[in-house]
């Protein structure tokens, strides 16, 4: 498994930082659209309703539409909101376990301890497995603030999604405002039935036929040969933007290295010419220091004449 997130639990005084693992995922055989004359892939394309042009993903910004007004929020707007960049699974109060309805459970995820801080882990586990309590937090996680159980599964830390309390909706329906009288044999009949049927619950027991079935359906086309030849996948946006994105990087590095061996070149011409210019003077000032010696002598030699 790959960690989504990473953080930390915070209750009391105590942090126990941890990483954040999807607990579920689908098993559903993936289907895709195509065109039943040829089996060619029907693709959907990030269109722009105004200019009619194919949008790519770094120019697309989420918005607000209240019906008469667009509001758009980038990318540097939702960095600027102080709780979605919070790390950090705060407790904000340890519950009675059964008082936390199902029906508020959304998506669960494992938790799983940072080498260094598994004593606080186990201390937190046992803590909320000998009071049989579940922990309300708060955490944020892709872009959204969350409520969630902190629970015990196994012997691991079960984070579980919840629903905040205007997401659930109330049960009203008319049909049930008039309640038909049960009576008690009808009552003991009943029960009669559960207790036949009464079990342990085991999940590996049950199958999602469906899924089965259609896997089973998809392999005896494949044997019978009831199948189109697969179009090589095509080139998606961020694949194009990658590959751009090597390329220019691979440009950057060639003329930097063209840069940097033709800086050498200049530099190593300039060295030469440099020597060689000193190497003239050298030679100059070798050649005429003896007509300077020359001077002197005859200068000399008048000097005496003279005296």
């Amino acid at each position: 498994m790959r960690a989504i997130w990473t953080g930390s639990v915070a209750f009391g005084l105590v942090n126990v930082p941890v990483k954040l693992y999807s607990a579920t995922a689908s098993h559903d055989v993936d289907l895709h659209q195509v065109h039943d004359a040829d089996g060619g892939r029907i693709r959907y394309k990030r269109t722009c309703e105004k200019c009619g042009k194919v949008v790519p993903y770094e120019n697309i910004d989420r918005a607000y539409d209240d019906g008469t007004n667009t509001v758009v929020l980038t990318g540097e707007d939702f960095d600027s909101l102080p709780a979605e960049r919070n790390r950090e699974i705060e407790v904000l109060e340890f519950v009675p376990s059964e008082q936390v309805d199902p029906i508020r459970f959304d998506k669960s995820y494992y938790l799983e301890p940072d080498p260094r801080s598994v004593k606080a882990y186990v201390l937190l586990r046992k803590t909320l497995e000998s009071t049989d309590r579940t922990a309300i937090v708060r955490f944020a996680l892709r872009q959204r603030t969350r409520l969630g159980a902190l629970r015990v599964h196994d012997d691991t830390l079960l984070l579980q999604g919840l629903l905040w309390d205007d997401e659930v909706r109330s049960a009203s329906f008319d049909s049930l405002d008039d309640v038909p009288k049960v009576s008690a044999k009808e009552l003991e009949l009943a029960k009669a039935v559960v207790a036949q049927l009464e079990d342990d619950f085991d999940p590996a027991e049950y199958v999602d036929e469906y899924q089965a079935q259609l896997r089973e359906l998809i392999d005896a086309k494949l044997e019978q040969g009831e199948a189109f030849e697969s179009a090589p996948p095509e080139e998606s946006d961020q694949d194009a933007e990658v590959l751009d994105l090597m390329e220019a990087l691979r440009r950057s590095v060639s003329k930097k290295r063209g840069a940097s061996g033709a800086k050498g070149a200049a530099k190593k011409t300039a060295a030469k010419k440099s020597t060689a210019k000193k190497t003239t003077a050298t030679k100059s000032a070798a050649k005429k220091s003896p007509s300077k010696k020359s001077a002197s002598k005859s200068d000399s030699g008048r000097e005496s004449a003279a005296s």
